[in-house]
């Protein structure tokens, strides 16, 4: 995972940073502490010293985890004149502790709050051919630092699928881990509820490893896990309606492979559990009413500087009675250990992560319908995982005409690390 020197690596990797495509993608680069990082890492290396599998490599961070020394702004001008962070994030902590460089905080949809990608205060990084499409959101510049190349893993956080939907736009990998593994405190939160912090990067090995010191476990290579016999369901119904063409075809033609390589590939029903779930849904959205109580002096005070399209979300939850917060809380309860049980009978569900491609950043910035509801469609295959909070991983396909598309398994509640072992066994198929 590291170049020749680290430090050569980070030189490279700084020069990246500063070509015209990575426009947007920074918030803030890390330049004098990465030194620093990278030469200690360097010093580490010559004397036979390893602290493990992320010693010495370049990692890069969502702007809205806590950097001891700096502001925090998770995307937005409302925090530009913040108090500096008193402490490193405990995930921040654990990455230097790891050994890995942190090259600079990168950009994002303001609060989280979207899958598109789209920042007017930051500007939007862009994807695909000529840069032309969104990142995915929200953790939209980590996206890009990976696909452009400036770093191999980026650190995330998916309350919706924020770490899946720019993965996939992006033809890399991303995973949404169970959301009690890995801590979530030092990080600006859109959801107490629903916030869950996760990796991003190149390969299914490298986001493992990452996961291992996210969560504090031994970092330990993944068990390789045979695909023949392997069991995996596809929810077909609600989830694979208004799909477009290119991307049905992507994800039949890599279930092809998955069964040509032994695994038993079964068609399962799920419609009931999320008729449920949508019903909650409408009762009221969970992250709207926590988004709400968690910006509501800024709501009051500084309601200008939000980004609208983010603020009537935000807003949205204002007007939500205690009574139906309570009562979607309740639901989603009862209604996860069914989910929980259901998933059981397979080893992962298999779904499209997203059920169209990345689409054109322009048309979306002047048409707030149109924005809205491409918002709606892109989250919707994402979002039942943290509802429901199990962990899941998007892969790319192999695809012909410069738009990724991206692969998503599911598994149980707290199978995380057997999920990323079946995810490592795919990758390569799914790769064709």
């Amino acid at each position: 995972m590291t170049a020749h020197t680290t430090m050569t690596a980070l030189d490279a990797a700084l020069a990246k940073a500063a070509r015209p495509e990575a426009r947007h993608v920074f918030t803030r680069l890390m330049e004098d502490s990465a030194r620093a990082e990278a030469a200690a890492a360097d010093g580490r290396r010559k004397a036979g010293i390893n602290l493990g599998p992320l010693d010495g490599v370049l990692v890069t961070i969502k702007d809205l985890y806590d950097v001891a020394g700096m502001v925090t702004t998770a995307g937005s001008k409302i925090l530009a004149d913040a108090a500096p962070a008193k402490a490193d994030a405990p995930v921040i902590a654990r990455l230097r502790r790891a050994g890995a460089v942190l090259v600079g905080r990168t950009n994002m949809t303001e609060f989280a709050y979207s899958g598109l990608g789209l920042n007017p205060h930051y500007g939007t990084p862009g994807s695909g051919p000529g840069g032309r499409h969104v990142p995915g959101g929200s953790t939209a510049g980590g996206a890009v630092s990976v696909s452009l190349g400036i770093a191999p893993l980026t650190l995330g956080s998916d309350t919706g699928g924020s770490t899946r939907i720019p993965a996939a736009f992006n033809g890399i990998v991303g995973f949404k881990p169970t959301s009690p593994r890995v801590p979530t405190a030092g990080a600006f939160p859109l959801s107490y509820t629903l916030d869950s912090v996760g990796p991003m990067g190149r390969s299914v090995a490298d986001c493992a490893a990452m996961d291992a010191v996210l969560a504090g476990i031994e970092a330990e290579a993944l068990p390789r896990v045979p695909l023949a016999g392997l069991r995996i369901g596809v929810p077909r119904g609600w989830l694979f309606s208004e799909m477009e063409a290119e991307v049905g075809a992507a994800f039949e033609a890599a279930l092809v492979r998955l069964e040509a390589a032994g695994a038993r590939i079964a068609d399962v029903d799920y419609e009931d559990l999320f008729a449920a779930m949508r019903e909650a849904n409408t009762i009221a959205q969970i992250g709207a009413c926590e988004a709400a109580q968690i910006h509501a002096a800024n709501l009051k005070e500084r309601r200008d500087g939000f980004d609208p399209r983010v603020r009537s979300r935000i807003e949205g939850g204002v007007r939500v009675p205690a009574p139906a917060y309570i009562e979607v809380r309740r639901r989603r309860e009862a209604l996860k250990a069914p989910f929980a049980a259901r998933i059981a009978d397979v080893d992962v569900l298999a779904l499209p992560t997203t059920v169209l491609r990345a689409p054109l950043i322009t048309p979306l910035e002047q048409d707030d319908a149109l924005y809205t509801a491409t918002n709606v469609k892109v989250l919707r295959n994402t979002n039942p995982f943290n509802f429901f909070d199990c962990p899941a991983l998007t892969m790319p396909l192999p695809v012909s005409d410069g738009l990724p598309i991206g692969f998503m398994i599911a598994g149980a509640p707290f199978a995380d690390r057997r999920l990323l072992a079946i995810g490592a066994a795919m990758d390569p198929v799914l790769k064709g």
